[in-house]
């Protein structure tokens, strides 16, 4: 199946678990290199303490550099989700948003360190924010990419 920007979005909009963690994934740049995604609070991702589940905050973010570079780079790459840490600045009730980004300069760095079959452990840092703009979490990305064999260069 070849996927888009627009049927990618749609399908992680009825994903089953981001369906009972109250996620929506409000766009999806047509580069490949930008991603919004949000949550609203509901009863169903409060934690103990009436605040946002943090299960959910990580949820929120998870899969999409993952996605993302998998389509920026082509089938000629190995993309793999390796480490993930979050850290929980501020508690919220609030809406909650995350831009993911990849930039050219990543990609350029992914491309340089994997060029002769090497892996290459890119670290991303995502910022979770409320509707004030206010930083509720961080998550730190780790990423395993590696070129195939059949697409390294001699």
């Amino acid at each position: 199946m070849k996927w888009t920007p627009k049927r990618l979005k749609r399908l992680l909009n009825i994903y089953p678990p981001y369906l009972g963690a109250g996620v929506r994934v409000t766009h999806i740049s047509d580069d490949w290199r930008e991603l919004h995604v949000s949550m609203s609070m509901h009863w169903f991702n409060r934690n103990a303490v009436g605040t946002h589940f943090g299960g959910s905050l990580y949820a929120m973010v998870d899969p999409h550099l993952m996605l993302l570079l998998i389509q920026l780079l082509g089938r000629g790459y190995w993309v793999w989700d390796k480490s993930a840490e979050i850290e929980f600045i501020k508690a919220t009730t609030k809406k909650v948003t995350s831009v993911i980004k990849i930039s050219d300069h990543d990609l350029e760095e992914i491309k340089r360190h994997t060029d002769g079959g090497e892996k290459y452990l890119p670290e991303f840092v995502i910022e979770i924010k409320d509707e004030d703009n206010e930083l509720v979490a961080l998550v730190r990305k780790t990423i395993y990419v590696r070129r195939k064999k059949r697409t390294r260069a001699s």
